[in-house]
């Protein structure tokens, strides 16, 4: 499994794809959706989870492209 991508805003302006554990973003994009996009591409392809965070800090949403250890409920015979 790779490492997860977090969606963080950028302070110099747009929204990073940053791999965990990573100082430098992998990218740098221009709006969050853009940015959303391209981390789910890496995320899907390193079978990993893709982390979104708002302008706050605070992660709004999780995408699991891996082995999920709790997969939703409704997908559970």
């Amino acid at each position: 499994m790779g490492k997860n991508q977090h969606i963080t805003h950028n302070p110099n302006g747009g929204w990073n794809v940053l791999g965990a554990g990573n100082s430098k973003p992998t990218k740098i994009l221009p709006t969050k959706q853009e940015a959303i996009d391209y981390g789910r591409i890496i995320a899907k392809n390193q079978k990993s989870e893709l982390v979104i965070h708002g302008l706050n800090g605070k992660i709004q949403d999780k995408d699991s492209y891996g082995n999920d250890y709790c997969p939703p409920k409704d997908l559970i015979n």
